[in-house]
């Protein structure tokens, strides 16, 4: 028997621990999953991935992380309707503690199913470029007045700002998000890479437009009626490195849900963190 098929032993108890409960919740109407996701599917896939995902010290997350969290972040990924083969989502070891990490991909899923997104239109402002920006104070939106791009001042190290609008199915368009390069920079800060990886460098352009639609999604699904999604959704994400504090509150908001006993711990210095690969970061606009 492989060592693979070893790992899969145990997170298969798991994963169909986390399903039956699922189904039961599904049952009692206590939670409605997204159309056309089947959590079955979602489940093996995440069983997959387990079984071939090493923290920091290359040590299986099967063996180095407990139980409660790995049962904990399945279910969170299925709460919010991600799928794990997509890159929706990544799996994160911590501490001992697993936690679900949601993906770029993932936060414009989660946008596009609670609001109605169609999609979203990110442009990056260099040095040269026209660009300005007003309030309309008889609807109080931020609205784009002046946007005069010279592909002549196209260059990443002259890089500005960027800014985004949300179009919505309707054929609406949302407020512009603006960010500052400063603001864009810091946001970066908060991640694994600090904003130092080959993708970050070398396609900083993109980056940027990453993460400014990154900002809109956060604000689309964090202004949305679907507090249990949020709760989960605050847990963590690719631009922000997990914390005790926040990995507690994502066992929390999860623990009502969860089969396998819930162990309260102490508050613990971060002990192992496995980032996704710079192949999976770069996400094209």
């Amino acid at each position: 028997m492989s060592d693979n098929q070893v790992a899969v032993k145990p997170q298969k108890e798991i994963t169909d621990s986390v399903l039956a409960k699922v189904n039961k919740l599904q049952e009692n109407k206590s939670l409605v999953l997204p159309q056309n996701y089947v959590a079955g599917n979602a489940l093996q896939s995440a069983a997959l991935i387990l079984a071939e995902t090493v923290d920091n010290a290359k040590k299986p997350v099967l063996e180095s992380c407990t139980k409660e969290s790995i049962a904990n972040s399945l279910l969170d990924m299925v709460k919010m309707g991600l799928e794990p083969n997509k890159k929706q989502c990544y799996f994160v070891a911590f501490g001992g503690k697993l936690q679900l990490m949601t993906s770029y991909f993932g936060k414009l899923a989660i946008a596009k199913r609670v609001s109605g997104l169609e999609e979203v239109k990110a442009f990056v402002i260099y040095e040269g470029d026209e660009f300005e920006m007003e309030f309309n104070i008889d609807d109080l939106t931020m609205q784009l007045k002046t946007y005069k791009p010279n592909p002549l001042n196209v260059n990443l190290s002259k890089i500005t700002g960027a800014f985004a609008i949300p179009i919505f199915k309707d054929g609406t368009r949302g407020d512009l998000v603006y960010m500052s390069y400063d603001q864009i920079q810091k946001s970066w800060n908060q991640g694994y890479a600090k904003g130092k990886s080959g993708a970050h460098t070398n396609f900083t352009d993109e980056m940027c437009k990453k993460t400014i639609i990154t900002r809109v999604c956060k604000t689309l699904i964090n202004s949305s009626d679907d507090g249990n999604l949020i709760d989960t959704y605050q847990g963590a994400d690719e631009e922000s490195t997990p914390t005790p504090q926040a990995e507690q509150k994502e066992m929390t908001a999860s623990k009502e849900f969860v089969d396998v006993p819930f162990v309260e711990d102490k508050q613990e210095v971060p002990a192992q963190v496995t980032a996704p690969t710079q192949e999976e970061i770069v996400c094209p606009i």
